[in-house]
């Protein structure tokens, strides 16, 4: 097995980092990738807040993966699982929120997987780089969202 370890701080708090994670449409606004596709995803939230089992399809470039939640404690561990992925098999994810001391979070990504004979090498560094990316972008994207409450912005 192969795998990458991450980490990102943001200055936002733990609970508006959560809701970019559980909230797959936002995703490509954060991260590499291009698109969720609705119509290969299953169990998606109307309210963006995915539960255990929800599959999740996105796309990257021409390329789809499908992942599903495996566990959530919420605000803290968002695991998910590979369910279609042309480049790789077994792939076991979880990003983990610890709030900081002096406010805001750390984001650390880590996974495990096992990519096609011939590419392991080159897909284990571009997977890590695709992968802290990922983690910089969430932090990032959370630090500049407006973490009033909905009932506030609303009314």
């Amino acid at each position: 097995m192969q795998s990458y370890d991450v980490t990102a701080e943001s200055t936002a708090p733990p609970d508006a980092v959560w809701t970019l994670l559980l909230d797959p449409r936002s995703w490509p606004a954060w991260s590499r990738i291009d698109a969720l596709e609705s119509g290969q995803s299953r169990d998606l939230s109307p309210n963006g807040r995915d539960d255990v089992g929800a599959t999740r399809a996105f796309r990257t470039g021409h390329v789809v993966t499908t992942e599903r939640i495996t566990a959530l404690q919420p605000g803290h561990r968002f695991a998910y699982e590979g369910v279609e992925n042309p480049q790789m098999a077994n792939y076991q994810a979880v990003v983990e929120l610890h709030e900081l001391p002096g406010g805001g979070t750390r984001i650390r990504w880590h996974g495990t997987f096992l990519a096609r004979r011939g590419t392991r090498r080159v897909f284990q560094w571009y997977l890590r780089r695709f992968m802290q990316a990922m983690a910089t972008g969430l932090a990032e994207h959370a630090a500049g969202l407006d973490t009033r409450p909905l009932e506030y912005l609303e009314g």
